[in-house]
């Protein structure tokens, strides 16, 4: 898969997990105390990036899988907060609900110790423009 990171996502922290091509890999970003907003908890702004870049390496592994490289554009994201991110390691994995010619919509989950316990999720809709 494609790794590459925007700065904003390596100033974070965040690191891309291993993974087979063309499958969304699961990304991590340790606690870091620039990342915490009340005492005890994560900013929402943190939790929001850590979504969307692994909405954007989800639709990079399927797209590298399809030998196509057009350039991403978002159209909207929308974060659903549903708990507290604890002042620890939290993970994040996109899925691709629809994947079109020029669109692309995701489905993105956060969480610490379980999966089946999101403290955050995304919905991420792509524009894909080719190369000409």
């Amino acid at each position: 898969m494609n790794t590459r990171l925007t700065s904003y996502a390596r100033s974070m922290g965040i690191i891309v997990g291993e993974h087979t091509p063309g499958d969304a890999p699961v990304l991590s970003l340790p606690f870091a105390h620039e990342m915490e907003g009340r005492p005890g908890a994560w900013h929402g702004g943190a939790i929001a990036g850590l979504l969307e870049t692994a909405g954007y390496a989800a639709l990079r592994s399927a797209l590298d899988a399809l030998d196509r490289h057009p350039t991403l554009k978002p159209i909207n994201v929308t974060v659903q907060y549903l708990s507290t991110g604890r002042t620890r390691e939290s993970y994040a994995r996109g899925r691709i609900v629809r994947l079109g010619r020029r669109n692309a919509n995701l489905s993105i989950e956060a969480w610490q110790d379980d999966p089946l316990k999101p403290i955050a999720t995304a919905v991420m809709n792509v524009l894909m423009v080719d190369p000409e």
